[in-house]
């Protein structure tokens, strides 16, 4: 499974935004020059953060991103879902039913073999990242991430 690089960009900035001091917000301006991203398409997938109740973001010059709730409230499978849905990305469409290969209807009454381990590959993949929160990374952070962030950050206003 390859998930769009969008992720990757939404679970750094959630981890930034954790790191900053209580009441403090960051603009997408700011995450897109912190990681040197397009800011028009980071502050849209932000906004899909919002939408889903992870992120609060206020409007006018000192406006910005911050959580919603707290660190360990928010999982990767939030941010995962938020932005690529949770639909697996295995489609089963019944091929063992079709070319010289077929089986008989009466060998198709119960879910398609192939079909039933991938579901649950993609369930010990949600339950994995549904164990991971904000709050879990930061408590493997150097403790001195937090401050040079905040410092880093500051500096790209």
């Amino acid at each position: 499974m390859k998930l769009p690089v969008s992720t990757e960009w939404l679970l750094h900035s959630v981890a930034t935004l954790a790191q900053l001091e209580p009441g403090t917000t960051a603009s997408a301006a700011q995450l897109a020059q912190y990681y040197d991203l397009p800011a028009p398409y980071l502050a849209k997938q932000l906004q899909a953060l919002v939408r889903a109740g992870l992120l609060s973001a206020t409007t006018g010059p000192r406006g910005g991103f911050r959580l919603a709730r707290q660190a360990s409230a928010i999982t990767f499978l939030d941010i995962v879902e938020a932005v690529d849905g949770a639909a697996s990305p295995y489609e089963c469409r019944e091929i063992r039913r079709q070319g010289r290969g077929a089986f008989a209807p009466e060998e198709c009454r119960t879910p398609c073999l192939i079909a039933t381990k991938m579901a649950a590959a993609h369930e010990a993949w949600r339950r994995s990242l549904a164990g991971v929160s904000i709050a879990d990374l930061l408590a493997e952070i150097p403790p001195s991430a937090p401050a040079r962030t905040r410092s880093r950050l500051a500096g790209t206003r």
